[in-house]
């Protein structure tokens, strides 16, 4: 249509071209498109014309202005696209006539197109350097915001960089983890689809495979790309493709069955009715441009004249599809009916008249206006004016460029504004294939997308979305399943991040939140429990009362302490007896109570460690058991001075009376003391939590402060125990009714023995069995000196009184 200003359009109202092989003998034939007529389009770029009439009945926008149109069909294809571009530079066309003299008809001001990027990306390259505006309603490669390369695009959609961004969150949302992908081959797919995969990545979802297509490609390329689809153990599959490819790909899937897959779409399918027809795409979810509503454009699109159809050829080519008939009846084989215009369009099921979702349709109206409000800035001044602007104004496509960068207005309650790249503001609604109990498919907005929002706050669902199958449960896509509490993520070798092993946490160390790719290690004092999801305190582990251990050993002290008593008891009854009185009773009664201190030192060893009791049971235990040993060496010495008394002319006893005796053992015991007392001063034992020994549990145990001074109390004992023992064994072979020597050999036999064997053993016991191992020495030890030196006496005075007499003990060749 003429007017005074022209508007460009550019729409894929076919999918193909006809092959033309030039022989350069003669003119080349026309650019024809082939193939059905995508009947979608047909309603965009009808939409274009509805937009243009409107303007042209207003007062406001424009007045005294008409609006024309040049619309060309691209064909969906960069070869035809570029022929489309040399249109409307040049201005060929034979069916436009320049009219008025006065006015630019024919030259086109800006051009509202195209569907696909790379057609748009070829109209922009060959228009931009006439500063001819292009304003696309389709067209969302995030390539073509680069103001540097395509200078005059502009665009009413969203780029795809937010929509690949909203895509990547989507699926993060949803927990899936594992996808496949597959994109049209061509500047907005493979764009589009690198965008996504950057996304992606940052969201840590992992791309089992990215294949490529395009629907001029061979059958086996198709094929292949739907083989790796159904063979693969993705469940989900974003597809980010151009309707016409993705139309081939679904159809070449739908030969064969194949396992249900979650589809993922861009919004250049995903709101296409025509691809609801394929039901195994149900449940698929993607972004679309928000549903609208453009009054009078219905009745605008079913208001087709019998003349009006005839006299377009894109308009007689839809009519005779649409019905099945021809218009001429010369063109109507046997069996096709003639169209004689009586057809009825208003029951016609078709995306032509289906304005349920008027989505990209919008785009293209708002698209037409943003034009038209920067030629009536550039026109009318920007001016509010009732009187008619300057038709005759010589305005050129760069002034219309210029401001269209301004523009910022709303129509029919939609704002219309373009950031400095030419974009604008991303909002999306998002949409789910929902089929019903009829068997129909429906798109069905379920929420919502605005890039505008803050962080975090962009993405809301607030209806129930049906997936794959009908079903009303998230579908699970993940390479390796999530790990539990108690372990980590182990990753396996050659694959992406996503498919892990899940190991679990080693000892000590544990994990709470699931996926964890590291495990933390316990305080030192606590240690994970069995699942290893929590530190829980360490058992606290010492020798105590309450333990069957603890038990036996105090039973056996308090025994032993009964029993030395007891035989003090019975000396002391009997103390006037030969017997007792020939075995120096003082250091009998002195032994017996040092003996009985000896057995209730071990106590001390019982119970939690604390500080007076460290210090006490190592102490307590030194200086007993060298009043002990002392008390035996000292009747070994009395032993031996005695024989040596009954010798003629001897006179030794003098030397070593009772008092002798006395300081002989005080002398031994006050070393022991000023032994313990120097290493209680330098370095006394303390308590300690041992957290080394075993690694599950805490020993409480006393450390020994001073490992010299616990080695020098025990080496004093043994030397003193060692002493002793030499001279027993030298008094060995003294006669037996005389004296004990045999009885103190043996005694010191099997007490050397006992701690001998103490080191090694209380060297190498870990934790508590370290106090075991000394209790047992002590009581070994003690029983063994109790034994076999009070033990045949006692005997002797309560079973064998007849040889407790002075006579019996002074015989000395008596058996």
């Amino acid at each position: 249509m003429d007017g005074d200003f022209i508007i460009g359009g550019s729409f894929s109202l076919h999918a193909y071209m006809h092959t033309v092989y030039n022989n350069y003998t003669s003119m080349p034939e026309a650019v024809k498109c082939k193939g059905s007529i995508d009947t979608r389009e047909l309603r965009f770029s009808r939409a274009m014309v509805f937009a243009i009439e409107e303007i042209n009945n207003s007062t406001e926008l424009l007045p005294g202005i008409k609006l024309g149109y040049q619309i060309y069909d691209s064909c969906a294809l960069v070869p035809v696209a570029v022929h489309v571009a040399f249109q409307f530079l040049n201005s060929l066309d034979p069916t436009f006539s320049t009219g008025n003299n006065c006015s630019q008809s024919g030259m086109v001001m800006a051009v509202v197109g195209d569907s696909g990027s790379s057609p748009s990306i070829s109209i922009s390259r060959l228009i931009s350097p006439f500063n001819i505006p292009l304003v696309s309603y389709f067209s969302t490669c995030a390539c073509l915001s680069n103001k540097q390369q395509y200078p005059n695009f502009f665009r009413t959609i969203p780029s795809d960089q937010f929509q690949a961004a909203a895509l990547a969150k989507l699926i993060k949302h949803f927990g899936w983890t594992w996808i496949g992908a597959v994109r049209s081959d061509s500047d907005y797919g493979n764009n589009g689809m690198a965008s996504f995969l950057e996304a992606a990545q940052k969201e840590g979802i992992c791309v089992e495979y990215s294949l490529s297509f395009y629907r001029t490609n061979p059958q086996s390329r198709i094929q292949k790309v739907a083989d790796v689809i159904r063979r693969s153990k993705a469940l989900v599959v974003v597809a980010f493709a151009s309707f016409g490819n993705m139309k081939i790909l679904l159809e070449e899937l739908s030969r064969e069955p194949f396992p249900p897959r979650q589809w993922i779409g861009s919004e250049s399918w995903v709101t296409n009715t025509e691809l609801t027809r394929y039901s195994f795409c149900a449940g698929a979810i993607g972004f679309g441009i928000p549903k609208s509503a453009i009054p009078g454009l219905r009745d605008f699109l079913l208001n087709l004249s019998f003349s009006e159809i005839t006299a377009s050829s894109v308009l007689t080519e839809f009519w005779e599809d649409a019905f099945n008939c021809r218009l001429k009846k010369s063109t109507a084989t046997v069996d096709e009916k003639v169209c004689d215009g009586t057809e009825d369009i208003q029951n016609l099921k078709s995306q032509y008249t289906d304005t349920s979702q008027l989505r990209i349709t919008n785009m293209v109206y708002k698209a037409v206006y943003a034009i038209a409000h920067a030629i009536h800035n550039a026109v009318c001044h920007g001016k509010n004016v009732t009187t008619q602007c300057d038709k005759l104004t010589n305005l050129e496509p760069k002034q219309v460029l210029t401001e269209l960068q301004k523009v910022n207005f709303s129509q029919n309650g939609y704002d219309v504004s373009f950031n400095a790249n030419g974009d604008p503001v991303a909002i999306y609604d998002l949409v789910n294939w929902q089929k019903h109990e009829s068997g129909i498919t429906e798109i069905v907005t379920v929420g919502l997308y605005d890039a505008s929002l803050p962080v975090g706050k962009e993405f809301r669902i607030n209806r129930n979305v049906t997936w794959m199958e009908n079903s009303t449960n998230v579908p699970v896509s993940v390479c390796s399943g999530s790990c539990p509490l108690g372990t980590r993520k182990v990753m396996q070798k050659g694959k992406p991040i996503c498919c892990y092993d899940c190991i679990a946490c080693p000892e000590g160390e544990i994990s709470n939140i699931t996926d964890s790719t590291d495990c933390l290690p316990c305080h030192k004092e606590f240690w994970p429990n069995a699942k290893r999801d929590t530190c829980i305190p360490k058992p606290v582990e010492f020798l105590s009362f309450q333990d069957i251990l603890g038990i036996t050993l105090a039973t056996f002290s308090i025994l032993g302490a009964f029993l030395a008593i007891i035989t003090a008891a019975i000396f002391f009854y009997h103390r006037t007896s030969p017997i007792v009185r020939a075995n120096n009773s003082e250091l009998s009664f002195l032994l017996l109570i040092s003996l009985t201190l000896c057995f209730l030192c071990s106590l001390t060893f019982i119970g939690a460690p604390s500080e007076w009791s460290c210090m006490l049971r190592h102490t307590a235990f030194g200086i007993t058991f060298v009043l002990c040993i002392s008390c035996v060496l000292g009747k070994t010495i009395v032993v031996l001075i005695a024989f040596k008394a009954t010798l003629p002319g001897s006179n030794v006893m003098k030397w070593f009376g009772p008092l002798q005796q006395r300081m002989t053992v005080m002398s031994f015991t006050f070393i022991q003391v000023l032994i313990c007392t120097i290493w209680l001063v330098v370095s006394p034992p303390v308590p300690i939590k041992n957290l080394t020994t075993y690694k599950e549990i805490i020993i409480l145990e006393c450390a020994l402060g001073s490992a010299v001074g616990f080695w020098v109390v025990l080496g004093y004992i043994g030397l003193l125990a060692a002493f002793c023992f030499v001279l027993a064994v030298l008094a060995r072979k003294l006669p037996d009714n005389f004296n004990e020597a045999k009885l103190i050999t043996f005694s010191m036999l099997i007490f050397c023995a006992v701690w001998i064997t103490f080191i090694p053993a209380y060297v190498s016991s870990p934790g508590k069995f370290t106090v075991v191992v000394e209790i047992f020495a002590i009581l070994a030890s003690s029983f063994g000196l109790m034994l076999c030196i009070f033990a045949p006496k006692c005997f002797i005075i309560l079973f064998k009184p007849e040889k407790n007499t002075k006579k019996c003990l002074m015989n000395k060749n008596q058996s």
